[in-house]
């Protein structure tokens, strides 16, 4: 296993997920946080999440990279960028998708947050996987 490599890819996602933060949750689709019920988000102060949310944002970039190194084998598709399309759409269908329906079926949140949440993650989660699979390779 090449843990540079999944290190770096690491750091790649989470500067791509801040980036598409910034410019989705934060930006044009900030409106969707502006649907009742507002009372379950926690008030920022402006400045957006801290540090503590990008570290953790981090690790979990490591965590999503290293399983993708543990995998990549078994992914099918031509080549890396399809198995990392490939693993990306796994991760959507087996982690947000039952995420987004327990929210939808458990939590006061809008039900236009969750469909905004589940889209976003079908968009992100294959790029997210095409990152990591340009980054650490076959």
């Amino acid at each position: 296993m090449k843990i540079g490599k999944v290190l770096l890819a690491g750091i790649a996602v989470t500067i791509f997920n801040a980036i598409v933060g910034m410019a989705t949750c934060g930006g044009v689709f900030n409106w969707v946080y502006k649907l009742e019920p507002t009372n379950v988000w926690k008030p920022m102060s402006g400045n957006g999440p801290g540090a503590e949310f990008m570290i953790g944002s981090f690790l979990l970039s490591i965590i999503l990279s290293f399983v993708y190194a543990l995998i990549n084998k078994g992914i099918p598709g031509e080549n890396k960028f399809i198995k990392g399309l490939v693993f990306g759409l796994c991760v959507w269908a087996v982690g947000m998708l039952p995420g987004m329906f327990a929210t939808y079926a458990f939590m006061t949140v809008s039900t236009t947050v969750v469909v905004y949440w589940t889209i976003l993650g079908l968009i992100k989660t294959p790029l997210e996987g095409l990152i990591i699979a340009a980054i650490y390779g076959e």
